[in-house]
């Protein structure tokens, strides 16, 4: 069986370091995207690859620029021969404060990086892989707060949270779950599977934020935003990456249209 290429955005740190790592341990070619400024991260990350006996290629890249994201797909396949899987990971979070504070540019940028971005990595993976005739793996990431998926009391509700009790407006989006089973069900003809994981609290740099230490901890300042108790789990990046190592195996091609939640109880499906 030929080696497969996968492409992970937000590869330099995090979940996507984590998944990049792990895919290398089942013999496959890693393409490593994120923005310019991480490149030095990245170069490392393909060093730890490379040690692992596999090929790794560097792509600084913005996913919200649908130029990139075309450019960064054309050199993976020229470079590593081809695209099998793609990993669409890369996502900020949101503006986290009074609806009164937030601003249209803080709103653009989020929707530009978790959601045009991901549609651009579906979009021209999904391109490839119909050209390659072969079929493919198509993965993004939604987070609870990332899917439009948001904490109110002990219930969720879609859309952008704003809740009056805590001040709080998140302005963190991506595709909604039915989203991934619309497009699933557009590329499974073509051999293409398609889901997702929603992650709840990960331990990774963009979950540590300021209040942490004055409240017990890394992840517990974004626990009280979202209105999760204290004591729930929190994750390691090594648990997502292990779903999406499920989710890429041959065995796992049944699974398509899904969006896993891992996020230690947080809420149930």
């Amino acid at each position: 069986m030929t080696t497969r290429v996968a492409l992970i955005t937000g590869a330099a740190q995090g979940i996507g370091e984590a998944i990049s790592l792990r895919l290398a341990d089942d013999g496959i070619d890693v393409a490593l995207l994120d923005i310019h400024t991480k490149e030095q991260q990245l170069a490392a990350l393909a060093n730890k690859i490379a040690g692992k006996g596999r090929r790794a290629f560097v792509v600084p890249a913005d996913v919200s620029s649908e130029e990139d994201v075309k450019s960064a797909i054309e050199k993976t396949v020229e470079n590593l021969g081809s695209l099998d899987i793609m990993v669409a990971n890369a996502g900020i979070l949101g503006k986290l404060g009074p609806m009164l504070e937030a601003s249209v540019e803080d709103f653009r940028r989020v929707h530009a990086v978790n959601v045009e971005g991901v549609f651009l990595c579906y979009k021209y993976a999904a391109e490839q892989m119909i050209k390659q005739g072969r079929g493919g793996r198509i993965i993004g990431s939604f987070s609870f707060s990332m899917s439009g998926i948001a904490l109110n009391e002990s219930h969720f509700r879609r859309g952008i949270c704003c809740r009056e009790e805590r001040h709080v407006f998140d302005i963190t989006l991506s595709p909604s779950s039915d989203a991934t089973y619309d497009i699933a069900q557009e590329f499974a003809p073509h051999g293409i599977t398609v889901n997702a994981y929603a992650p709840g609290v990960i331990l990774t740099a963009m979950t540590a934020l300021p209040g942490d230490e004055e409240l017990g901890g890394h992840g517990m300042t974004l626990k009280k935003v979202v209105g999760a108790p204290p004591s729930l789990a929190v994750g390691e990046p090594l648990e997502v990456a292990e779903l999406v190592a499920y989710l890429i195996k041959p065995e796992a091609k049944f699974v398509t249209g899904q969006c896993v939640s891992i996020n230690g109880g947080m809420f149930f499906d």
